[in-house]
């Protein structure tokens, strides 16, 4: 069992406030995917954000264990300003590609319309400008990972999912097939349609190994790897849904992050917890380990987490998306935030 104390909590200013789109509305920030590169925090939002030298995704330098707020720097090229409802980042085994994912929750059958929100990429560290999508359609010009779709289709089973957590792991030594890798997708929704649909706490994965011209390929079938309730556990107040998953190299564990979103008596209800386990487990089906605060309680987020990020073998960056909430809590002394301002926890892992 993990233990966890706080060791600072913030606000980033992710573009200049009040910035506003074509129609008027003002453009809110709602981080849901961060990745630690080894020297930069890459971020990104599940809304655009407009403007010419900018895009959803995101970068800050890490100086003395903090984000630098005069080091932001936009990811501008083509391919990834042109995805969109960013959910996830995740590195690969061997640390040296960033991973991200869309959210799979929309697509138009009947033509290409929706084909942004379908989108798993790869950018060597540092290098985001040669970004490429990962199992395109094979028809030339058409944009998006609609190849891994359909795989998402048969794993999955239902009509509607979304995807909402990336992480790559060590593949099993035992593995009968050369393989880089076992590349994770986590399920935070499913069912009929957007509308009609249940949250879990699901994994679906498919061993990968990497290209020579810096792509990744599948060498098996894309299939359910893992799954959890998080209402079974004792002190999670409310259902959740999968918000993240992030792997641990530092201690060969991994994270899964879920959030919750309820309307009660008080009003809107946002927060959300974590869980670890040791890799060998996942494999073997174990039951992860809830996350408990430094008083040994359940740790339960104030806020709607969306994103985490392993810093070093010590250290998680966790980021939130309270959609349209301005409420700071315990983040800041100020009651709310601006629109541009993204909140976020650094946590210590006490063991």
């Amino acid at each position: 069992m993990l233990r966890t104390e706080v060791i600072t909590q913030g606000t980033l200013n992710c573009f200049p406030p009040g910035l506003k789109y074509d129609n008027g509305s003002l453009v809110n920030v709602e981080v849901s995917a961060v990745v630690f590169d080894g020297s930069r925090l890459i971020l990104a939002s599940d809304k655009p954000i407009p403007g010419e030298q900018r895009s959803a995704a995101f970068a800050f330098d890490l100086v003395d264990g903090l984000p630098d707020p005069e080091s932001l720097e936009y990811l501008t090229a083509e391919t990834i300003r042109r995805a969109v409802k960013y959910e996830d980042f995740a590195l690969t085994v061997d640390g040296r590609y960033i991973l991200a994912t869309t959210g799979f929750d929309r697509i138009d059958d009947e033509s290409h319309a929706l084909n942004a929100y379908n989108h798993l990429l790869i950018w060597p560290v540092g290098e985001p400008d040669r970004v490429q999508v990962v199992d395109p359609d094979p028809r030339d010009g058409v944009e998006g990972s609609l190849e891994l779709r359909r795989k998402l289709d048969d794993a999955i089973g239902l009509p509607y999912y979304k995807i909402e957590g990336l992480a790559a792991v060590p593949a099993r030594p035992d593995l009968d097939r050369e393989s880089d890798g076992l590349l994770l997708f986590g399920v935070r929704e499913q069912g009929r349609s957007y509308d009609d649909f249940d949250y879990v706490a699901r994994v679906v994965g498919v061993h990968y190994r990497m290209t020579a011209d810096g792509n990744l390929e599948f060498v098996d079938e894309l299939c359910e790897r893992y799954r959890f309730e998080p209402s079974e556990y004792a002190g999670v107040r409310h259902i959740c849904g999968l918000s993240s998953l992030e792997y641990d190299p530092h201690n060969d564990r991994l994270y899964l992050m879920a959030s919750f979103e309820v309307e009660d008596a008080h009003g809107e209800q946002t927060g959300g917890y974590l869980w670890s386990m040791p890799l060998a487990e996942l494999i073997e089906g174990g039951s992860p380990s809830i996350v408990e605060d430094v008083h040994g309680e359940v740790l339960e987020f104030e806020h709607k987490a969306e994103g985490l990020a392993v810093l070093d073998n010590a250290r998680l960056f966790v980021a939130y998306d309270n959609d349209r909430d301005m409420t700071l809590g315990r983040i800041d002394e100020r009651d709310e935030r601006e629109a541009c301002e993204a909140p976020y926890t650094v946590l210590r892992i006490l063991g």
